[in-house]
């Protein structure tokens, strides 16, 4: 949900406010290499302006000259685009992807209730997941195009019949949020569904708001996470330092402890604690309050002899920490000043939150690639 939903919101916002309906276009399923995979969205104004990108600006004007016949009509297009050759050429987008994917394009206004925008903004101003049963493909008159429910409570949206309003929320009855979109050949006899999964914005904690600590946090904003930044220097504690963060704290560790007891385990804990004080005891007792947490990505800022020298003094919580402590923190990306390191920092996360064990460049010579090796966006 996050860079997604973060990309589009401004967009959204301004013509919901104003009255104006939008186009929601949503990849729907895709074969081979492309920019996008399911359940990627864009909306498109009627003056053409759109926000989020499905592929790399290849497709997004097409997109709109196509959706100028939904706005009017207010009818449901299931696009095609294949870029499997150079025939792409004779389309005149020339992508060269080499992919193809289906895209499904909607209007959004006030006779949908900017239907399923409004629901999925609101779930991602409250920072929770949110997943939705979305018709793609009809022969069934009861479910068109458009049409779905949610997950949960099967709020209906799209103008399906009642009839068929049930039989979506019969499948959407077990259903949870969780895991990536896919597409859902025939999920009823004639109809074709995308399961659309938005995931709640990853929750980063940075433990130091010094000044190098100011790129970590704007990079963490623009990828679209919720921030929340800890000091025990009043003077460095500062909301207006961290414009982009959901809560700037004051009080070092104890702060830290304190939240931690509030917080709520499971689905909704921090996904990552990055502790850059530069201050040796501030840092120690950080790490002590982490060790009892169960945030699964804990990095440490400093060489590995500062590292041994703080877990020598940490007892049993260097026990607890394990694995999930990461020093030096960040990816070897040749970071000397700030911005580099705190690009290392956060890719680094990237990585660990989508499940890479190893990471590599992208560009490995097709002679040497493996089926394990290729790397497909």
């Amino acid at each position: 949900m996050s860079a997604v939903l973060r990309s589009v919101m401004p967009l959204f916002r301004r013509e919901r406010e104003a009255g104006r309906a939008l186009l929601l276009a949503t990849v729907v399923q895709t074969s081979g290499p492309t920019y996008t995979k399911p359940g990627a969205l864009m909306l498109i104004a009627e003056s053409g302006e759109y926000a989020g990108l499905l592929s790399g600006g290849c497709l997004e004007g097409d997109l709109a000259e196509h959706g100028r016949e939904v706005h009017q009509r207010g009818v449901p297009r299931l696009l095609h685009y294949d870029a499997h050759g150079p025939e792409d050429l004779l389309f005149g987008l020339g992508s060269g992807c080499e992919g193809a994917m289906d895209i499904l394009v909607q209007r959004l206004g006030h006779t949908e209730n900017w239907q399923p925008m409004t629901r999925l903004a609101s779930a991602w101003q409250s920072r929770r997941a949110e997943g939705l049963l979305l018709v793609v493909r009809s022969e069934n008159e009861d479910l068109p195009a458009g049409s779905g429910v949610f997950f949960g409570d099967a709020e209906p949206f799209g103008g399906a019949s009642a009839a068929g309003e049930a039989a979506l929320a019969a499948l959407a009855a077990d259903r949870v949020p969780d895991g990536p979109s896919r597409f859902i050949p025939q999920a009823l006899p004639g109809v074709d569904l995308l399961e659309l999964i938005e995931a709640a914005a990853p929750r980063v904690l940075l433990l130091g708001a010094g000044p190098d600590a100011l790129p970590v946090a704007e990079l963490v904003v623009f990828m679209g996470w919720s921030l929340t930044v800890i000091d025990h220097r009043p003077h460095y504690a500062q909301r207006e330092r961290f414009p982009g963060a959901e809560r700037v704290l004051e009080g070092g560790a104890q702060a830290l402890s304190t939240l931690l007891r509030n917080e709520p385990s499971g689905s909704d804990r921090f996904a990552a604690a990055i502790v850059m004080s530069h201050h040796f005891i501030t840092d120690r007792n950080y790490l002590a309050a982490l060790a009892g947490s169960d945030i699964p990505y804990i990095g440490l800022l400093g060489p590995a002899v500062r590292c041994d020298r703080l877990l020598s003094q940490s007892g049993a919580a260097a026990m607890a920490l394990g694995t999930r402590l990461r020093s030096p923190v960040g990816l070897d990306l040749g970071g000397t000043n700030p911005e580099g390191i705190a690009l290392a920092i956060v890719a680094e996360i990237q990585a660990t939150l989508t499940g890479r064990q190893r990471v590599g460049p992208l560009n490995v010579p097709r002679a040497a690639a493996s089926p394990s090796m290729a790397v497909i966006r």
